[in-house]
């Protein structure tokens, strides 16, 4: 876990995820209920929350065993910038976990054809999302 965090945090630090009082943006599920139970067949759209680093922290271990992943060591969260200029992404895989920055993100190829994809599909089963999607790809991307 150690590393992990460690990890984490130095890619937060260096593309610019943190601000001065090291608030950003975090990803979580609409309601109560955990990453784990979020991963059924979906039940609603994520929604960005707020959010201050405090002097102890533990995102990999504790945080990715209650909303912030399935169980500890295995996280599954994005985080954006309070500007927007930095969306991290970490995730489990079947070997491994991965943490990956995007530095801006809405002129980012991958990000623009994955939301293309998600504009497309009936992914969330949430029609309000794929207008605001489409609608927001269709202004061109700031």
């Amino acid at each position: 876990m150690e590393r992990l965090n460690e990890g984490w945090y130095d890619l937060a630090l260096s593309s610019g995820l943190l601000d001065e009082n090291r608030e950003f943006l975090l990803m979580l599920p609409r309601g109560t209920w955990t990453a784990a139970e979020d991963r059924r067949p979906r039940r609603g759209m994520h929604v960005w929350h707020r959010v201050r680093l405090l002097d102890r922290w533990d995102v990999m271990g504790a945080g990715a065993a209650s909303f912030l992943g399935v169980r500890s060591g295995h996280p599954g969260f994005a985080m954006l910038a309070l500007d927007n200029s930095v969306w991290l992404l970490a995730d489990t895989y079947e070997s491994g976990v991965g943490v990956y920055a995007v530095r801006d993100p809405a002129r980012s190829p991958g990000v623009l054809r994955e939301l293309e994809r998600l504009a497309g599909e009936d992914v969330y089963r949430d029609p309000a999302f794929r207008r605001e999607v489409t609608a927001w790809l269709e202004r061109g991307a700031p």
